[in-house]
């Protein structure tokens, strides 16, 4: 046995020790010697060679958030070092574990002002859980094992920056070791008997009770199915947590806010009770009655009464918890509360589907997820970038509980979803992926659908293109400000799908719709990437967040125009639901 190893090779060695299988980066001067590590251990660990240090900054997030394992990505000292900023606070801001791995001109350079060289420590402070320059060649491969441990501990991104010099040294090969297999993650219990016995007695006393369920819930929908119904609880969900409950479950409200579905906010500008699990709702400041009863069940001390006034706060497991509020409890009786807002799911999703299945006129977003939840298999993943897709793809994908569902929630970096769908493309290369964007976001990451072309990424990218930034255009129309700013020209992106070796599809039409996804289908099926190019008007989606259907609220004319303006003649206000389970 050899005494001694290459100290790049040791870091690559304990990073597959953490189970990382693939690396993204591109390489540069100062960033040669870890280069040459990979290409040493490339039958172990698969570097990815992306066209831009961002875009492989986001997959590795995403492959955190998607596998639980840590992601890896890396850059070059300087301009290498800063394209990774934008995966750093994505990272950060949804508490992922990820690993950024920095490169530096030699030892014998630094602080002299040296080409590229920048002082990147401090840079990369505030978005870091742990960053560190290492300082000997020995020491590098334990600085990486702590720097996983560390985002592990305090969920988030850990950035190491190296030398480049180090990592082309020699180190003795039994002084470093991984502490990979001593791994654990702590898991707190339920909620003691007189906390949860509490919740109950809140519950039982409201008359309007929501629960709203965050990622913390991830794996136990059919324990929230099973709390709703009992005490005739509906659900809301994060939107970062719509894989969670199946869209079928009939008191499943949808998110709330903008990015949202009618039923949530609803059923919220009413509630009397909440209770808050497992979740940072970003808006719960504007969105939850500040009057409300207020049960919270997290495993966070930071996040107890972070949102809203706690009469209950349960430091506990979730899962777990919820469990005993069942084993706990006496059914409640059918209320009036719950069934109507049942009707008002029905009823929101009828709209959904008429306007899915609408033929008639140009050609609008809505029949194009039609075709998307036609031909998604029961295992997809949906990368979703932000924007208008990102409300869109909350209220019209029909995800059935086993399908993942990833996108950039506290930081909303537009252009994550080519990345996401990298990230689960090559973590998960049995399934199919998409990657659902509008062509604001598709433009900033454009150059990468050539590295899905390069390894073999069978994802379907579908581009709503109506060549504006609709989103914020909706907002400057509610801000009373004439649209500025917000309007793009129109790009092929068929033909620049074409120009990087993909299949690229057109459409203009919705007749043009079923074929093109068959087609994708195809194509994905043989193992290549495709993308369709889906030409859509720029209306606005129907906006939730500023609904004018209540006669109690609103004049007949003013309805009217609404009704008219959003296709929207047959949607019902939860106050007409609710004074039907009165008489």
């Amino acid at each position: 046995m050899a005494d001694t190893i290459n100290a790049g090779v040791a870091v690559l060695r304990t990073l597959e020790s953490w189970h990382v299988d693939h690396i993204y980066g591109i390489p540069g001067g100062t960033f040669n010697n870890m280069m040459y590590a990979l290409d040493a251990e490339k039958e172990r660990i698969k570097y990815i060679h992306v066209r831009h240090e961002e875009v492989g900054a986001l997959a590795a997030v995403a492959d955190g958030k998607l596998t639980g394992h840590i992601g890896v990505a890396f850059g070059s000292a300087g301009p290498g070092a800063t394209h990774l900023f934008q995966g750093a606070y994505d990272a950060k801001m949804d508490k992922v574990p990820t690993l950024f791995l920095v490169g530096q001109v030699e030892q014998r350079f630094m602080n002299m002002d040296f080409f590229q060289e920048l002082d990147e420590d401090p840079m990369f402070q505030d978005a870091a859980v742990y960053a560190r320059t290492v300082t000997t060649a020995a020491t590098l491969p334990h600085i990486i094992d702590e720097a996983i441990r560390r985002a592990f501990a305090a969920h988030g991104p850990a950035i190491v920056i190296i030398p480049n010099d180090l990592p082309g040294q020699d180190i003795p090969a039994n002084g470093y070791y991984s502490s990979a297999a001593n791994f654990a993650r702590p898991r707190l219990a339920a909620g003691s008997d007189e906390q949860v016995d509490a919740a109950l007695a809140l519950i039982k006393a409201a008359q309007k009770p929501v629960m709203y369920v965050g990622q913390g819930t991830i794996g136990a929908a059919a324990t929230v199915e099973a709390v709703s119904e009992k005490l005739q609880l509906p659900v809301i969900t994060t939107a970062l947590g719509k894989e969670i409950i199946p869209y079928e479950f009939p008191a499943l409200l949808g998110s709330a806010a903008r990015v949202a579905s009618k039923p949530a906010n609803e059923a919220l500008r009413e509630a009397d009770l909440i209770m808050f699990v497992g979740s940072n709702y970003p808006f719960a400041e504007v969105m939850f009655n500040k009057q409300a009863k207020f049960i919270q069940i997290d495993s966070d001390p930071k996040m107890l009464g972070k949102r809203h006034h706690a009469d209950v706060a349960i430091l506990a497991d979730a899962p777990s918890t919820l469990q005993k509020l069942l084993d706990r409890s006496t059914a409640t009786p059918a209320t009036g509360w719950y069934a109507a807002n049942k009707a008002n799911v029905a009823n929101w999703h009828q709209y959904n589907d008429h306007m899915m299945n609408r033929t008639e006129g140009a050609l609008r977003f809505e029949p194009a997820f039609k075709q998307i939840n036609r031909i998604a298999k029961d295992d997809a993943i949906f990368a979703i970038d932000v924007g208008d897709v990102t409300q869109n793809s909350v209220r019209l994908l029909k995800v059935n509980g086993k399908q993942p569902w990833i996108t950039s929630g506290l930081f909303a970096t537009m252009g994550v979803g080519l990345p996401g769908a990298m990230a689960a493309q090559l973590s998960y290369p049995g399934r199919q992926v998409f990657n659902l964007t509008g062509d604001g976001a598709a433009a900033m990451v454009m150059q990468d659908l050539n590295t899905e072309v390069r390894y073999h990424l069978p994802i379907i990218n579908v581009v709503f293109s109506n060549d504006a930034l609709g989103y914020i255009e909706d907002e400057q129309e509610d801000d009373g400000h004439e649209w500025f700013g917000i309007d793009m020209p129109p790009l092929n992106f068929a033909e620049i799908a074409d120009g990087q070796g993909m299949t690229g599809i057109t459409v203009t039409k919705v007749s043009e719709l079923a074929p093109a996804f068959d087609q994708a289908l195809a194509v994905s099926a043989k193992g290549a990437p495709v993308l369709i190019d889906v030409k859509i008007t720029n209306e606005r989606p129907i906006p939730v967040e500023h609904l004018q259907l209540d006669p109690a609220r609103f004049d007949a004319a003013t309805i009217a125009a609404f009704k008219k303006r959003y296709y929207a003649e047959d949607l019902i206000p939860l106050s007409t639901f609710e004074a039907q389970q009165q008489n």
